[in-house]
């Protein structure tokens, strides 16, 4: 395979809301981008860990789900046109006169003259089941996330975990009514009797369980797979001793994320438990040009919140303007009032 090779003013890592609005604060001030994520989709944890959950604290938007605010951001970066690359990783990174080359894990060589890390905890990876040769199983009986709900109307569900995300997803299709409505079960396995999800879901799974809406097994882990000749499934239940045997068509896998720095923890950065030392004048980092800005970052009175977030990235994007275009002044311009802004967005004045 042939290497690609990209040059670009700035390249972000991490696609999650801080990610994206860090595409916009740099495109308003004329400075273009390329965007990576290793997950397949962007998002980042809003995509993974709660798309269907209201957030109530993002400025001027009294309420929305991790989704709808990705969304959102999409489309606010649209003007600016961002190069995305999915399912790919930084692997190396090493200064070169006035840039930074950076290589990937699938083979793309990528020039950017400044790098803001955005990786909320880092790349992070489903816990995955441990059970021996069920991973050949795995997107066809096996899932760690859910991509298309609908696609499991009408069968038989069960999932295995006992955080938000499986207690989120049992709720929502024993809510379904498409789902119910075509024969579809939910079944719900946790290793112990509590919960690390809301309190709030747990004791909608506990009526639900009552009003036998969901099959309930606490204090129970799979202890077999197999496969079973009209296309279902079968799993061995260890049941606080008992074996028992459960059928099914869909195995939802919710044991949480495994967040891991990854490479960026090899780039002589400053790191502190797992976060990026910054300065907070820039929010650069101990390598000039190198920005870390959301949950990532760390610097006294940090606060990992979506706001923040956004706040980090617009100072991070005015101290990248001074290095990628030295010597000029960078000006402060409103949106409002702004004719090169409105031209960079795409609006028309009124």
């Amino acid at each position: 395979m042939s290497e690609k090779k990209i040059k670009t003013d700035a390249l972000i890592i991490g696609a999650g809301p801080c990610g994206l609005f860090q595409v916009f604060e740099l495109g308003l001030l004329g400075i273009d981008s390329v965007l990576i994520d290793s997950l397949p989709t962007i998002g980042g944890q809003c995509t993974e860990l709660y798309p269907d959950k209201p957030i109530y604290d993002i400025p001027g938007i009294p309420v929305c789900t991790g989704e709808e605010l990705i969304e959102n951001l999409s489309k606010q970066i649209e003007p600016f046109s961002p190069k995305i690359i999915l399912g790919d990783e930084v692997t190396e990174l090493k200064k070169s006169n006035d840039s930074f080359e950076l290589e990937t894990q699938k083979g793309t060589t990528i020039s950017a003259k400044t790098v803001f890390i955005a990786g909320g905890v880092g790349s992070f990876q489903p816990r995955k089941i441990r059970l021996k040769g069920i991973d050949d199983f795995e997107d066809k009986w096996l899932h760690y996330r859910v991509k298309d709900k609908k696609s499991f109307y009408g069968k038989k569900i069960i999932i295995a975990g006992g955080g938000d995300s499986a207690l989120d997803w049992a709720i929502d299709y024993a809510e379904s009514n498409d789902h119910q409505e075509n024969g579809g079960t939910v079944s719900l396995i946790h290793r112990r009797d509590e919960y690390r999800g809301a309190e709030s879901s747990v004791q909608t799974i506990k009526s639900f369980a009552e009003s036998n809406r969901i099959n309930l097994y606490e204090n129970s882990k799979i202890s077999g797979f197999e496969v079973n000749a009209d296309n279902s499934f079968k799993l061995a239940i260890d049941a606080d001793g008992d074996e028992l045997s459960l059928n099914g068509d869909v195995l939802l896998v919710f044991f949480g994320l495994s967040p891991k720095l990854g490479p960026i923890a090899d780039w002589g950065l400053g790191i502190t438990k797992k976060s990026v030392s910054v300065d907070t004048e820039s929010y650069q980092t101990n390598i000039p040009g190198i920005f870390a800005i959301g949950d990532i970052s760390d610097y006294p009175g940090k606060k990992k919140l979506i706001l923040s977030g956004f706040h980090e990235a617009a100072l991070a994007a005015f101290a990248a303007k001074a290095i990628i275009t030295p010597g000029k002044k960078v000006s402060l311009q409103y949106t409002t009032t702004s004719p090169l802004l409105k031209e960079r967005l795409g609006v028309s004045e009124k």
